[in-house]
């Protein structure tokens, strides 16, 4: 099995999540994860509770994220069916988590770490080989090689989440020549990303929000955009475009993540290299807190003055982002961004539309801070970045499957490679299977 994740978004889509596979997990034999987004690696502890006992392999950073991020998830399905039971909301009597923080730690235990681009031998017939994707710490390309008695060997290529060209932090994805056949993201196949300095559309929202005495809510996924938005900001105070103002990250995962990032040099481009070597601190601004304990979050309500919060989830889909948007959406002084993909159904699209009210932990909050978007900052290849990608493959592959995207999404990129590159290119349909010759 390549990748192990929740679906996210639309509520039909979140019920996939508790439908039986249609294959017993104590018949996978291995496991390779392209990345740690959730929507990647969630599903992981339940395939482990439903008796996959294989290895788990992943990149050294990879491994490092998933002991912060599985948990986490975990925490989150249990505190979901917890509120759920003391509601009373639930069809199920009781709510239960999909699996449970002891699962999580159970399925960390089969975690095995690799390097990139060093054969991992799974078997006689298969071996596999991680290649950086540039996407967040640790992503990866899998390389699936499967060999078989009296046939030519056939190449698999999953792209798991393509990465961004010339973005500070990270690598550029690396130049993958030739697959027979190839699994490719879509997830922004049917657009480009803003032409527009991002920097500079963030040093505008804040110095106006600042000149207003209001607050800066920043939803941000924990992993890669948070990381992103910290190594921006620092510029942006050592260029002197925004003032030095109080930056919080305020997600434990978050902070964990911005630690990992700093230490995984194995991920970092030549600036972040160069910086190190001059002993400075890539993710981190003049006066930054990285905020833990729970105390400390409420402790951000009673500061006076602007600041920066940026805190996960990057949708508004839950954690402690809601508390600080139920305190600052009413405050026409404040200023919320969203800096990335807000899929269909969550608060971040709703705000993303203009909704003048939502609903937050029961309650329904108005909307009067400023809904700003910087589309820019995705850590997500668009449609021209993943053509780039592709155009350096040496021959086409036999037949590209288009995955991972919104239907729109992956079509609108289906009919570009076809007209761009003339490449086989099909959209599989959900638990379709197919035979590869």
């Amino acid at each position: 099995m390549v990748d192990c994740g929740l679906f996210q978004g639309l509520k039909e889509l979140r019920q996939r999540n508790w439908e039986t596979l249609p294959l017993n997990p104590a018949s996978i034999g291995w496991t390779l994860v392209t990345h740690a987004h959730i929507d990647h690696t969630g599903y992981l502890p339940r395939i482990v509770r439903d008796g996959f006992t294989g290895p788990i392999y992943a990149t050294a950073a990879t491994a490092d994220l998933l002991k912060i991020m599985l948990p986490d998830s975990a925490k989150i399905q249990e505190e979901d069916a917890e509120y759920a039971n003391r509601k009373g909301f639930s069809k199920h009597k009781p709510a239960l988590p999909l699996y449970n923080e002891q699962d999580a730690q159970a399925a960390l235990k089969q975690v095995r770490a690799v390097e990139y681009n060093k054969e991992v031998r799974l078997s006689k017939f298969l071996a596999a080989r991680f290649i950086p994707a540039g996407h967040i710490l640790g992503s990866s390309f899998i390389e699936m090689l499967i060999t078989e008695r009296d046939s030519r060997p056939i190449r698999l290529l999953f792209s798991g989440d393509v990465g961004r060209y010339d973005e500070p932090i990270l690598n550029d994805p690396a130049p993958v020549e030739e697959a027979d056949y190839l699994l490719v993201e879509s997830t922004y196949g049917n657009r480009l990303h803003d032409e527009g300095d991002p920097k500079q559309r963030l040093a505008e929202i804040i110095n106006h929000t600042a000149e207003r005495g209001g607050k800066v809510i920043i939803p941000a996924f924990a992993v890669g955009r948070t990381q992103l938005l910290v190594y921006y900001l620092r510029e942006l105070e050592d260029e002197r475009r925004i003032p030095i103002l109080p930056v919080a990250v305020d997600s434990p995962m978050a902070a964990a993540a911005t630690r990992l990032y700093v230490r995984h040099e194995e991920d970092h481009d030549f600036d972040m290299q160069e910086l190190a070597r001059n002993n400075r601190n890539a993710l981190a601004t003049h006066n930054f807190r990285l905020i833990a304990g729970r105390n400390g979050s409420k402790a951000l309500g009673a500061d006076t003055g602007p600041a920066i919060i940026v805190s996960a989830s990057g949708m508004a889909t839950g954690g402690r982002v809601l508390h600080h948007l139920a305190r600052y959406l009413p405050d026409p002084a404040n200023s919320v961004v969203l800096v990335g993909y807000q899929a269909a159904g969550t608060r971040g699209r709703r705000l993303q539309e203009g909704e003048k009210e939502i609903k937050i932990h029961g309650k329904m909050v108005p909307v009067l801070a400023r809904i700003e978007s910087i589309g820019g900052l995705s850590a997500h290849a668009d449609s021209a970045e993943i053509l780039r990608w592709l155009s350096g493959f040496k021959r086409p592959p036999l037949t590209t499957y288009m995955i991972h995207g919104e239907p729109d999404s992956a079509e609108a990129l289906r009919d570009k490679i076809a007209r761009e590159l003339g490449w086989n290119v099909l959209i599989p349909t959900y638990k379709e299977i197919v035979e590869l010759s």
